[in-house]
């Protein structure tokens, strides 16, 4: 909402939605889709939760008009947040019905609740998209655009809330993206969208609706004083940004009283330390670290705090709050010329991003059947396998994320070609005698090896034998200790039905590190015989 001040229950629910568009962004396995549905879960809590109060906020702003005499201004208000609340149930009802109809559609639910279509894309793409766009995802965004511009007008001091439901080109997150902004709200919201994220999007949905008529009914109620109350019942709360962290992101939350008055100052603690406080509400942040992660990679844990409170009469009365949270296993995302297996002795570069992090991301690896070198940019490395298998591990700022197991495979071997006048010698049919009177040997890497780790596909041949034979007379032989060889002296003795026989006695290869490795070329492919006719 433009110029609003976001409260933390909305933080949570931002943090919540992004993770939801984040794993919309992986491929979806099975365990993700059981992720969608408790992200949904705690949305409908956290819908369910401020819909009570929004209730009793309702029934607060009648009561006290009427203790206040039913004054005309006031019983004004009292219409006005009684029309918010109608407005509000009419759109989260329509939804609800959307939500129904989409479970119909895609098969039901099984004997768990756990819905029976839940990868099903193509109900989602023709029940809200449709053809020609005539799909109910186009009534929804005029629905909740009518719903912000209705419950705006009514609002005792009128902010401009923007669209609710934005196109491509309209919405901050993907104006600037050239294959998503031409797309409606429809599109971005519900194409090639699974159905249990589809229902998870919903509710996202009815918790904005939720907040905002929240927002509007407590400015109402202040006008009224119907959002006084009197400090008789207390009691400790917590208040997550979210119940899921990845491991390696900081957790937040906060811990408060919830009944509040300006005269109490309390304080809190969290591991022993002081928590600092601000307006009655105390903020804590540790760091997520890894845990036992279940089938669906979470690891349940808990934290404890406390709240002290100062009685009227004397004294402190201290509350403890525990509070259960979640760690998710973060997804780490790997991209190389070829992840499926990296070359033994090669610097297979790989870019590790793990996107749950996001900015917190200072990465750290460890290569076992191998080592690791950090590149100068976040999340490049470097590994140079030494095993059959190597096992990359992963770390943020110290602290274990998570690893990955390659397989390795060994370089190809070059091939050995003998050019003359920069054109492959003709081994087959022979040539003229006396022969070439130069030639190179090149050792030629593997096509597919050298597309991938050209710096590692540098080969030298550094030692050759060549002999002139006739029959089965070694007529001439000559060592060279380079790939140039000069046969000036060995045409002079040549003779047609003579041959050419050129034995590459030892290749190098040089790495990404400029290093030179022996290269063991087997006898039957390091002999090339060149036939004088």
């Amino acid at each position: 909402m433009a110029g609003a001040k976001e409260t933390p229950r909305q933080k949570m629910i931002g943090m919540m939605y992004l993770v939801l568009t984040a794993l919309l962004a992986l491929q979806v396995s099975s365990s993700v889709m059981y992720k969608f549905k408790f992200l949904e879960d705690q949305m409908d809590y956290v819908v369910e939760e401020t819909h009570e109060r929004n209730v009793n906020v309702t029934a607060n702003i009648k009561a006290k008009v009427e203790e206040r005499g039913n004054k005309d201004t006031e019983v004004d208000i009292m219409n006005k947040a009684t029309m918010v609340r109608e407005h509000t149930k009419n759109l989260l009802d329509y939804v609800n019905g959307l939500q129904e109809d989409l479970v119909k559609q895609s098969g039901g639910r099984d004997e768990h609740g756990f819905y029976l279509g839940a990868k099903n894309e193509d109900v989602v793409q023709v029940m809200f998209i449709g053809p020609n766009k005539q799909g109910k995802g186009y009534e929804l965004r005029d629905k909740l655009n009518e719903y912000v511009d209705e419950v705006e007008e009514l609002a005792h001091n009128p902010k401009d809330y923007p669209p609710f439901a934005l196109d491509g080109k309209d919405d901050p997150l993907f104006k600037n993206i050239p294959e998503q902004k031409e797309k409606d709200f429809a599109q971005l919201t519900f194409e090639n969208t699974p159905m249990v994220a589809a229902m998870a999007v919903l509710s996202e949905m009815q918790s904005r609706i939720v907040q905002i008529e929240s927002e509007i009914l407590s400015e109402l109620a202040a006008e009224v004083g119907a959002a006084d109350f009197k400090f008789d019942v207390t009691q400790a709360m917590v208040r997550p940004q979210s119940k899921i962290v990845a491991a390696g992101a900081n957790y937040e939350a906060e811990m408060f009283i919830a009944a509040f008055s300006s005269a109490v100052k309390p304080t809190m603690k969290f591991a022993g330390k002081d928590v600092p406080v601000e307006n009655g509400i105390g903020t804590i942040k540790f760091k997520a670290t890894p845990g036992t992660y279940d089938k669906e990679g979470l690891a349940k844990k808990t934290w404890k705090g406390e709240i002290t409170l100062p009685k009227p009469t004397g004294g402190d009365t201290t509350f403890v709050v525990e509070e259960e949270y979640f760690v998710a296993r973060p997804v780490i995302q790997i991209q190389s010329a070829s992840v499926q297996a990296l070359y033994r002795n090669c610097g297979n570069e790989l870019d590790v991003q793990v996107p749950a992090l996001g900015t917190s991301y200072n990465p750290s690896f460890k290569a076992t059947g191998g080592s690791a070198i950090s590149g100068s940019k976040k999340g490049i490395v470097t590994i140079v396998p030494s095993a059959r298998n190597v096992k990359l591990t992963v770390y943020s700022s110290g602290d274990l994320v998570g690893d990955q197991t390659f397989k390795v495979r060994s370089v190809p071997l070059p091939n050995l070609v003998a050019i003359s006048n920069k054109r492959p010698v003709n081994i087959k049919d022979g040539v003229a005698v006396p022969g070439p009177r130069k030639i190179e040997i090149q050792a030629q890497a593997d096509k597919d090896f050298a597309s991938f780790l050209p710096k590692d596909a540098r080969y030298r041949a550094v030692e050759v034998d060549v002999t002139l034979a006739r029959g089965k007379r070694a007529i001439k032989r000559q060592t060279f200790k380079s790939p140039d060889l000069s046969l000036t002296q060995f045409a002079a003795q040549a003779k047609p039905g003579d041959r050419y026989v050129i034995e590459v006695k030892q290749v190098i290869r040089r790495n990404f590190q400029n290093r030179n490795e022996n290269v063991d070329i087997p006898v039957t492919s390091r002999i090339i015989t060149i036939p004088l006719n």
